[in-house]
């Protein structure tokens, strides 16, 4: 299926044969997600009527957005591509992203938006740990 990212990483100028361009394009579009996700979470969390039993989701929810959109940006750049910074980002992402997964796991049964965001996570930290498996 063709998306704007990977239409964006076929148009791009040089060769990128060094990296598995689906993995790529299916770890910054998994980033993106993530990132919305958690920002809805924590927003979310935010809205509940007891939000100061929140605060750890409502920061790990933040952290993750930051790494994720981060994560993303770093991933679609290609010029001067740096495979030891790939590969710090990548771990730094899938760590929050197991990280967050949990916090919001733990609240799932009691809020929907928790459960929709830990799965976002755990998706987004596989398809980093996807992503560095092929570097």
């Amino acid at each position: 299926m063709a998306t704007a990212v990977k239409d964006m990483l076929d148009a791009y100028p040089a060769d990128l044969s060094e990296v598995a361009i689906d993995k790529l394009s299916s770890c910054i579009e998994e980033c993106v997600v993530c990132a919305q996700a958690c920002t809805a979470c924590a927003d979310a969390c935010l809205a509940e009527e007891a939000p100061a039993d929140l605060v750890k989701c409502i920061r790990t929810d933040a952290d993750c957005a930051d790494i994720c959109s981060a994560t993303a940006a770093v991933l679609s750049r290609r010029t001067g591509y740096d495979a030891h910074v790939t590969k710090a980002m990548l771990q730094a992402c899938a760590a929050i992203c197991k990280a967050c997964g949990d916090e919001c796991a733990s609240h799932a049964a009691k809020h929907d938006h928790c459960r929709i965001c830990a799965e976002a996570c755990r998706r987004c930290e596989q398809a980093c740990k996807d992503l560095i498996a092929s570097l």
